[in-house]
């Protein structure tokens, strides 16, 4: 029996050793309260056997899902790997603590950034933005870029974690590990 959370540590350097763009780079999936589905990519900033971690706007698009639908669908795809991990889970909040202290680690700009977005919401033109861009940069000059309270993390705690494998003629190798009531994993096969 394989542990899947040192499976993903073992695909997840090999994909940051080989993977030219963004090895963390995953779709993330969710769906409305009245099911309608969206997906869009993130970057996973977290991980372990607690969950899968990214960082947002809480008030995006993405945030209204998830708060009337606390359920998503990660997937990872390494083409240079000719491989995938696609994971499903329960949604909950980051704490404050991991928010600020992932918030610190981004580049100024990237902080500013996320003060100056309305994400998700319609934009008249990009000079406006660049706008509100410049007053949180003449607002925050010389001192230190806080988290903006309305941003922060999600983790995606894993219910289902499948490793797909491609291979010749389609012949594709899936597993998939699901967890057991006292903690471990049961780890099956899946038909290509």
């Amino acid at each position: 029996m394989t542990d899947p959370f040192a499976l993903f540590d073992q695909w997840f350097a090999e994909a940051r050793a080989r993977e030219p763009n963004d090895p963390n780079a995953m779709a993330l999936a969710t769906a409305d309260a009245a099911g309608r589905p969206s997906v869009r990519m993130v970057l996973l900033k977290g991980h372990g056997r607690d969950g899968f971690v990214f960082y947002t706007n809480r008030e995006g698009r993405k945030a209204a899902d998830l708060a009337a639908n606390p359920n998503a669908a990660l997937l990872f795809h390494w083409k240079s790997l000719r491989r995938q991990i696609r994971i499903e889970g329960p949604v909950t909040l980051a704490s404050d603590a991991e928010s600020d202290a992932y918030f610190a680690s981004r580049g100024r700009d990237s902080q500013l950034g996320a003060w100056a977005s309305d994400q998700s919401r319609p934009l008249a033109d990009r000079a406006t933005f660049e706008a509100r861009f410049a007053e949180v940069q003449n607002r925050f000059e010389g001192q230190d870029v806080p988290r903006p309270p309305f941003w922060g993390g999600y983790r995606v705690t894993p219910a289902v974690i499948e490793f797909w494998q491609d291979r010749a003629h389609r012949l594709h190798e899936r597993r998939v590990f699901t967890p057991d009531a006292d903690g471990s994993w049961s780890e099956g096969l899946l038909f290509p």
